[in-house]
């Protein structure tokens, strides 16, 4: 196995998603770099911070020339930034020296290397938000036609009381919705730029800093922080953990579609399921795993970025360099569990008749719960639960239906204990559909299929 999976060609379509992958590459990295670096140029000829045809000069050959990433290694791994050797090899690539002693006039790498993260992390969330309302748009359909489906609801692990499955989806969609808020409010005011200098105090531009910052914000499509932002990494903080809270609600998905598919539940049946080596009968939950793991790995990577935010001084190496380390890996995990979701929130689907035998066990403790408050119209509460939970008891002891034992210790309520049990499901199938109503107003409609 290579040593990050979401690298691996192995691995790739478990844990990649393709698309979001090719924003953390090498080649995109530097890609990203010398946009920065082209269009800085271009702002300070325009403010005639630096010659105006060194400028056009530089803006055009970042737009045109090609950087080897091998070729920045070894100064790389010198200087901990690969801004010094990119600068380096892109002055002699223009083959222009009069026009490259302009390049990367007064910034400093820092600038140069988070400007270029915004301008992907822009394009990964972008996508992420796409996946997510592939998903949303599942669930809400989903929810819509299963309101009313009625299933076990089991806390604890255990058979609690009746519900639909039009409301357990509704769980897990509501969380989503609030995720994909919050991933449009970090739109507006996450993705900023950097430009501050050697020490954040912009002392090379001098008064035209302002001017400057605002034309290359412009240019990019970056917010203006109008200030340097070096050490201050609490909204890298705050944009993991909204990917990590996203990560753990998809993960709950994941997790409970592996439950609900068990050889011995069997009330869901995915898309698509994984095979085994030696057992042919094996249907593995692989897709409903991989959210699980996605979700573990990703709170973990967002974990060390929350201790990112002690960034000492002006520039703490140590603290970027576990940003380089653990972002990527977050954003990918929140990316590729996105995406699995949407097929699977597009896929999946209930065995209603499966989850009507879970509600009509020969027992009925099911309708304890139902059976005591029916019982509590005739005598206080705390005494009616206590009689209908010694009648469970005896219901496990002999295996008689709890209903039968009501009706015959309790015959004031033998018509309550009659009740059809799918009828006690109380707002579960008006919450679905609220949901499903949600759901469709933030998408702008029901997206078609």
């Amino acid at each position: 196995m290579s040593i990050s999976a979401f690298d691996s060609t192995i691995y790739r379509d478990l844990f990649t998603d393709r698309d979001v992958a090719k924003l953390f590459t090498d080649t995109a990295e530097i890609r990203a770099m010398m946009i920065v670096e082209g269009a800085l140029a271009k702002a300070q000829g325009a403010l005639g911070i630096i010659p105006e045809t060194a400028a056009k000069a530089i803006h055009r050959a970042s737009l045109e020339l090609q950087i080897d990433p091998s070729a920045l290694a070894q100064e790389t791994g010198q200087n901990g930034v690969p801004v010094p050797a990119l600068v380096a090899a892109f002055r002699k690539a223009m083959e222009a020296p009069e026009h490259a002693s302009y390049l990367h006039w007064g910034a400093t790498s820092q600038d140069i290397i988070d400007t270029a993260l915004m301008l992907r992390l822009r394009q990964a969330v972008a996508l992420i938000e796409a996946r997510l309302d592939d998903a949303l748009d599942g669930l809400g359909r989903l929810a819509k036609d299963h309101a009313e489906t009625p299933m076990a609801a089991r806390t604890y692990g255990q058979v609690a009381a009746p519900s639909s499955f039009g409301a357990l989806v509704a769980s897990w969609g509501r969380p989503l919705l609030r995720h994909k808020h919050k991933l449009a409010r970090l739109s507006e005011g996450f993705f900023t730029l950097s430009l501050s200098g050697a020490a954040g105090t912009s002392a090379v531009w001098g008064p035209q800093t302002p001017s400057l910052r605002a034309s290359l914000a412009q240019g990019l499509g970056l917010r203006d922080p109008q200030h340097s932002w070096h050490a201050e990494r609490d909204e890298m903080a705050e944009f993991a953990a909204i990917l990590s809270g996203l990560l753990g609600s998809l993960g709950k998905i994941g997790s409970d579609l592996i439950i609900l598919t068990r050889s011995e539940v069997a009330e869901l049946r995915l898309p698509a399921a994984g095979g085994s080596s030696t057992m042919p009968q094996k249907q593995n939950p692989v897709a409903p795993s991989a959210l699980v793991a996605l979700a573990r790995h990703g709170q973990a990577m967002a974990h060390v970025m929350q201790g990112a935010v002690l960034h000492a001084e002006a520039r703490d190496g140590a603290a970027w360099f576990s940003e380089w380390l653990s972002l990527p890996p977050l954003v990918m995990a929140a990316a590729k569990a996105s995406a699995i979701s949407a097929d699977l929130a597009q896929g999946i689907a209930p065995e209603p008749a499966a989850m009507a035998a879970r509600l009509q066990d020969p027992l009925g403790l099911i309708r304890a719960e139902e059976l005591s408050f029916a019982l509590a119209a005739h005598m206080p509460r705390p005494q009616a639960q206590a009689a209908i939970k010694a009648l469970c008891a005896l219901a496990q002891e002999t295996g008689r239906n709890l209903s039968d034992l009501v009706a015959e210790n309790h015959p004031e309520i033998s018509d309550q204990a009659q009740a059809s049990i799918t009828s006690e499901i109380g707002q579960a199938g008006i919450e679905a559909r609220q949901f499903s109503d949600e759901v469709t107003s933030a998408l702008g409609g029901v997206k078609d299929t």
